[in-house]
């Protein structure tokens, strides 16, 4: 069985995250083990890089940001998040058939 940075759960996606804060361009990197590497490039500082993440899987996905909902990992680089009923998905992200 092999491991994945995402899951499905009936139309949420779990998605787990290895961050790179203060990046030089926001994007999409390699996939890490059982996550997925997102370079953004705002600082690490009080919580400016997870709100800023949001926004960014919130944009990927075209959900509102209240779709993104972070599970763990606040205030750390390794990250979980739900995406609840994602628009769009990157083409490394196969669609949930049920």
């Amino acid at each position: 069985m092999t491991t994945s940075f995402y899951s499905w759960d009936h139309d949420v996606l779990n998605i787990s995250v290895l961050v790179s804060a203060g990046a030089r361009t926001n994007l999409w990197g390699k996939v890490k083990g059982d996550q997925i590497k997102i370079s953004v490039m705002t600082a690490p500082e009080n919580g400016k890089a997870t709100a800023f993440l949001i926004d960014f899987l919130a944009k990927s996905f075209k959900v509102p940001k209240k779709s993104v909902e972070l599970i763990s990992g606040e205030f750390i680089p390794h990250k979980q998040f739900r995406i609840h009923q994602p628009k769009q998905l990157p083409p490394f992200i196969q669609p949930n058939i049920t």
